[in-house]
């Protein structure tokens, strides 16, 4: 069957001359001068719709509109080191031309003519202005198609899709680190589409757009080579926001912070068309740059042409930077609103409990009886009314997190309501109070070091760059209490005695979790280092060692000025270098610390370890370290630090920029 707009024709075969009846002729002419300007009806293949096309397509090369912005924003395609462009879209099914990926201008004639076709293309099998209304409502405008001259069509399904959302506004979230989860370490990004009208309650049933990678249950280690690499396939998807936020603040534990955008609803609705369009494409998923954050960004420029915010991404999308980033564009955020975790609200309101009713709340936990006690029920109604509410409370966190019990705590937390019922007084409202700032109010994510030490009898000065993201000393504001992630951190030392330049330490990886533990919650601190330092012995100055140190271990914190953590881990380490006999030794210890930040431009970081190696070198060893800062600005800190290792001493001081 011919298409309208294909190239195909039916081919006819003349007559020989010879046999041709001339006699005709005079009859043939004036048919011709009679008839000629008639309007002749035609098929839908022939060559009307052909010569449109052509029109259209001609038109198109005149304006260039394969060069233009918005054409690589909805293609995706970004220039390569050679001069040409590639998309950053990864399924074949997205591209309409074979050379689609790396050549706009063929792309862009493929999707016209595709447009006066009917067959169905993408993984979502529709006609190409249904698949891909973006491109073609861009188009139409540009080159002013007449939608009369193209195939009849009818995305019903588009249509449904877009009206479900009632779209009014668009908010980014944003929700803090998840540090037992390695996608979600450095936080989480995804768009909220709200209705008008929507109340704080009611924006729980709003539709989000979210872009994840696809990856199997239960994958272990290979997750982080198939992450780094680009081995899962990432997509984008909807769902309600209520189910976001029991995975995100419910389950996890992780604080949500919303930016309302200001857009319009045009740019809204091309948002909304960008978004249908890449229900039909996959993304190669790169953990440290094509992430949540960095693919949202391109529907946000979608949206409005003149943001440029993937530009400022080259080498590794953070989320807390895109939230920076886009909260310094003038006028794009409207406002900003905290939904704080479950376990947030839980700790935040026992701060405001007295004594007596911290233990009426542990009482009636163990024990729901503890409910009709005497001593209970002669406390003042609004006291009892604030034991039982924070107790269902604490229950329904618990039925989330722990399946295995969840019968029992469901059962617990009936009899906690029926006696809640029965107190005829309203709860009363509880403002709760983040941990730290808003994300784009913290340090950047990337730090220059300058520095200048002593090292037993050396002078040295050290620079060093590290390209994310926070340490335990660095200012709290805007990160995760308690959490460290660095990684890919370079320390080079130039040593003045002996005018020698190396390598002081590597770290490809420095993760430090520190949960504090109390009587609801007992999630267990965690620790693993893998990375290069050097090493002071009797038998080398400086030796380069490659270290593997991992733990596990507990935490508390008090709730007093700076809330200081005190934590311990048990834990396995392991080393490779030329200054052992023989060049390894693998053994394990122990380390405490103590984490204070008495004000909010002061930090205190004391570590103490003890290590016994008994496989390879046989040997021990001590350390200390003992470190504060000084935060100068929001971007710029001040420390000093004093290592000791067994035979080894130093003492830094160092000036630190983050950007």
């Amino acid at each position: 069957m011919r298409l309208w707009g294909s190239s195909e024709h039916t081919p006819w075969s003349p007559l020989p001359v010879s046999c041709f009846p001339y006699f005709l002729l005079p009859l043939l002419c004036f048919w011709c001068a009679t008839f000629a300007s008639w309007p002749v009806q035609t098929h839908a293949s022939e060559s009307r719709p052909s010569s449109y096309l052509d029109a259209l397509i001609q038109r198109a090369q005149t304006l260039r509109l394969a060069d233009q912005r918005y054409w690589h924003l909805l293609l995706h395609y970004r220039p390569t080191w050679t001069g040409a462009y590639e998309s950053e879209v990864d399924d074949p099914g997205f591209f309409l031309a074979e050379d689609g990926k790396i050549d706009p201008s063929s792309e862009l004639e493929a999707t016209l003519r595709a447009f006066f076709r009917d067959e169905p293309v993408g993984r979502s099998k529709q006609p190409a202005r249904c698949a891909f209304v973006a491109r073609f409502e861009w188009l139409k405008r540009q080159l002013a198609i007449d939608e009369t001259r193209l195939p009849v069509q009818s995305c019903d399904r588009f249509e449904q899709w877009l009206a479900e959302f009632h779209a009014k506004s668009v908010t980014l979230i944003f929700a803090s680190a998840f540090m037992n989860n390695p996608s979600s370490m450095f936080g989480h990004t995804f768009l909220r589409i709200d209705q008008a009208g929507q109340t704080p309650d009611t924006r729980l049933l709003a539709y989000t757009i979210n872009y994840a990678a696809d990856v199997p249950p239960d994958v272990g280690i290979e997750y982080a080579f198939k992450g780094m690499s680009g081995g899962y396939r990432g997509y984008f998807s909807t769902m309600p926001y209520y189910m976001k936020v029991k995975e995100y603040r419910d389950l996890e534990n992780r604080d949500l912070w919303e930016y309302r955008l200001n857009l319009s609803e045009e740019q809204i609705v091309n948002l909304l068309r960008h978004a249908w369009e890449l229900g039909n494409a996959y993304f190669d998923y790169y953990f440290f740059k094509e992430n949540c954050s960095y693919h949202l960004l391109s529907l946000l420029e979608v949206a409005d042409p003149s943001l440029h915010l993937t530009d400022r991404f080259t080498w590794w999308t953070i989320p807390a930077d895109t939230v920076r980033l886009l909260t310094s564009q003038l006028g794009l955020v409207r406002d900003v609103v905290y939904r704080p975790s479950r376990s947030t609200q839980i700790i935040r309101s026992r701060e405001r409990f007295s004594p007596e009713e911290n233990l009426w709340l542990i009482r009636i936990l163990e024990t729901p009886a503890m409910i009709q006690h005497a001593q209970f029920q002669a406390l003042e109604p609004s006291r009892r009314v604030k034991v039982l509410d924070l107790a269902s409370d604490i229950l329904r966190y618990k039925i989330g997190v722990d399946p295995e019990d969840a019968s029992r705590y469901r059962t617990v937390r009936r009899e906690v309501l029926i006696a809640r019922s029965r107190i005829p007084i309203p709860s009363r409202p509880l403002t709760i109070e983040p941990w730290t700032r808003q994300p784009e109010m913290g340090h950047g994510t990337s730090r220059l070091t300058l520095g200048v030490g002593w090292r037993e009898d050396e002078l040295f000065e050290e620079i060093a760059i590290r390209p994310a993201y926070h340490d335990l000393l660095d200012p709290e504001p805007g990160y995760t209490p308690g959490a460290q992630i660095e990684a890919l951190a370079l320390h080079v030392r130039h040593y003045a005695t002996r005018n020698q330049v190396r390598i002081e330490r590597f770290t490809l990886l420095d993760i430090v979790s520190l949960a504090p533990m109390d009587d609801i919650f007992r999630a267990p601190s965690w620790k693993i280092k893998i990375g290069q330092e050097s090493l002071r012995r009797r038998t080398c100055r400086y030796c380069s060692n490659g270290n593997l140190n991992g733990g596990i271990g507990a935490a508390m914190q008090w709730s007093e000025l700076g809330r200081p953590i005190l934590f311990g881990f048990a834990e396995l380490d392991a080393n490779v270098s030329s200054a052992f006999q023989p060049n390894y030794r693998i053994g394990g210890g122990g380390t405490v610390g103590f984490l204070a930040h008495p004000h909010p431009r002061w930090g205190i970081l004391i570590t103490g370890a003890y290590l016994y190696f008994p496989l390879g070198e046989r040997s021990d060893e001590t350390r200390i370290f003992f470190g504060q800062r000084l935060t100068l600005a929001q971007h710029v800190t001040a420390r000093l630090e004093y290592r000791y290792r067994t035979h080894d001493n130093e003492i830094q001081f160092s000036i630190q920029a983050f950007f």
